[in-house]
């Protein structure tokens, strides 16, 4: 009773904490990521008043990281980050090394053992899960060219750091041999795991995980399918770590890509992950709480050095490799910064150089208050980077050394600069209005949540999203933001005004045509932001109109006139002030 007491306290403590400073972070205009850190810090310990428990939150921040990288993997394709590896692998070892030395250098320059300061460099080398993806996604760049680099660059540093946990005891520990021979071995049985990992994931899920979801998905329950996909990613990423020493983060990403290959990928992401952001909250709160402030007196310079080579070592030595690699300077730029933090993995790496004793009492605080500047300070910078690059545009001669005059084996995404229209349901009036649009030279983009409907027209090449309208990610996958238009075709779709209000604020020019039943739910529509709303009430007694007045003898200017009238007497109650039908 107690324990349960303890971890109701910490979630609602936190919770309520990361409440407050996130929503007043957001008005003094930072990131809501800023105010959850202050939040860890005035829950944990080392600060008067309520001090919830650091283990508990620690465990639910990792739940956290779990369903982050499986929502990351259910948008990823292999051939996505194939695609990046010739600058991912290369581009992750060279900042890896950098900072490495970096981080070796400047701490033994603070007296510290030469192995100590290696551990430190490493552990400061490895960027954060949340804090990358988290920036990418509310920035609308995690499915750019420099966010599959980016996410491609973090999966090798994921694995590098797998290597890394196995190799350290190996060398720091006195009793083991450390020659050339056993290390290379240790290695080699890691990487051949994740190997196995790997192949075992795509090869057994590509055959059992789609059948499983489309049994359950078959139940209409949405229950069962949530705790379906949750079994999953928890289930495949335990699994990772259990049976085969990788990350949990790891395992979830590749559980996410499988299936993310099917066509359960966006409703997975829609409905079986709605608490995923809450859970990460938790992640940026148990961070806040490692801090102990008052350590900062004395810290302070070694935070200083750290927060640099984090800041701008790290980032410099990234920029620079996906430069040389001939990438345009938007590219280097942007997955530079998205790199400059650390989080997760940095603390586990340097608790194990504290348990074999190579780092001072004073390392992880140094590390931990270096994280809440760099991850403070990510979003910031990272907002300020595509303002610093039009300025370098500006300079003709900067802009040609900064920018390759070409690439070979880059292509447009003709996708991108194609007209596309969103069509929500695909029965008859969807149907109708789809085949208008292809004749018209746009590319309708279906969104259904019949699955059997889904699989037809895909045979059929249609591109469809299958998925809740009303949900945000599922308008995000059918690329509303670049959409000319959404049409609103099913007559049983619910929160509609809150599927226009969504669409909007992606993509604030967008054409929106919906449908209604009743003559009441007009307005509502319209308020949304709906430019035309057709309701069935209207239109069953427009048409009936019509053909009573055509079979007494009305003549064509009498029936338009008639029809006119009628219309204003059904729409003009209930539209909002200023707008029209």
């Amino acid at each position: 009773m107690e324990h349960n007491l303890g971890l109701i306290l910490t979630l609602t403590g936190g919770f309520t904490a990361a409440l407050i400073c996130g929503f007043l972070s957001s008005r003094l205009g930072l990131s809501p990521i800023v105010g959850y850190l202050v939040a860890g810090i005035l829950v944990g310990p080392n600060t008067p008043g309520f001090v919830a428990d650091e283990n508990l939150a620690a465990q639910m921040s990792e739940i956290g990281v779990i369903l982050l990288m499986f929502g990351v993997g259910l948008q990823f394709h292999l051939k996505e980050l194939l695609a990046v590896k010739k600058v991912a692998i290369p581009g992750a070892f060279a900042q890896i090394a950098v900072a490495t030395a970096l981080g070796a250098v400047t701490m033994h320059l603070f007296g510290w053992s030469w192995n100590g300061g290696i551990v430190f460099g490493l552990a400061i080398s490895v960027a954060s899960t949340v804090v990358m993806t988290r920036v990418l996604s509310d920035n609308h760049a995690l499915h750019s060219r420099a966010g599959h680099i980016a996410v491609g660059w973090l999966v090798v540093e994921d694995i590098f750091t797998v290597i890394a946990l196995v190799l350290i005891p190996a060398i720091l520990e006195p009793s083991i041999s450390t020659t050339f021979t056993s290390l290379a071995l240790k290695a080699g049985a890691a990487l051949l795991k994740l190997a196995i990992l790997a192949g075992l994931t795509f090869l057994l899920g590509q055959r059992l995980i789609p059948k499983l979801l489309g049994y359950v998905a078959r139940t209409s329950s949405r229950d069962l399918f949530t705790l379906t996909v949750l079994v999953l990613a928890l289930g495949i990423a335990v699994s990772a770590a259990k049976l085969f020493g990788a990350s949990m983060a790891l395992g979830a990403f590749l559980g996410g890509m499988v299936v993310g290959q099917s066509e359960f990928s966006n409703r997975a992401a829609t409905e079986a992950l709605p608490f995923r952001d809450a859970f990460a909250v938790i992640f940026f709160v148990a961070v806040g709480m490692l801090l102990n402030p008052s350590k900062l007196i004395t810290e302070w310079p070694m935070v200083l050095v750290t927060t640099l080579v984090i800041m701008l070592g790290k980032p410099l030595a990234a920029a620079l490799v996906v430069r040389l690699l001939n990438y345009p300077f938007i590219i280097a730029s942007t997955v530079a910064i998205a790199l400059a933090q650390i989080g997760e993995f940095s603390f586990i790496l340097a608790t194990v150089g504290k348990e074999y004793g190579v780092l001072p009492e004073s390392a992880l605080n140094v590390l931990v208050a270096a994280a809440i500047i760099s991850i403070t300070l990510n979003p910031i910078i990272y907002r300020l980077n595509t303002p610093f690059v039009r300025r370098v545009a500006r300079h003709p001669k900067l802009s040609r050394w900064l920018n390759p005059t070409s690439r070979e084996g880059e292509s447009s995404d003709t996708m991108e600069d194609e007209l596309s229209a969103v069509v929500v349901g695909f029965g008859p009036v969807g149907r109708t209005l789809s085949r208008l649009l292809e004749k018209n030279g746009i590319r309708p983009i279906i969104v259904e949540m019949n699955l059997d409907t889904v699989r037809k027209l895909r045979v059929l090449g249609y591109t469809v999203v299958y998925g809740d309208a009303a949900a945000r990610e599922t308008l995000v996958t059918a690329r509303v933001d670049r959409a000319i238009a959404l049409i609103m075709t099913s007559s049983s779709l619910a929160h509609s005004d809150e599927v226009i209000r969504i669409a909007h604020e992606l993509n604030p020019g967008i054409l929106i045509v919906a449908r209604a039943n009743y003559i009441k739910e007009l307005k509502p529509l319209l308020t949304a932001g709906a430019e035309r709303v057709v309701t069935a009430e209207s239109e069953v007694a427009l048409a009936m109109t019509e053909y009573l007045l055509r079979q007494l003898g009305a003549t064509a200017e009498q029936v338009d006139r008639e029809r006119d009238r009628v219309r204003r007497e059904l729409d003009d109650s209930t539209l909002p002030v200023g707008k029209t039908v």
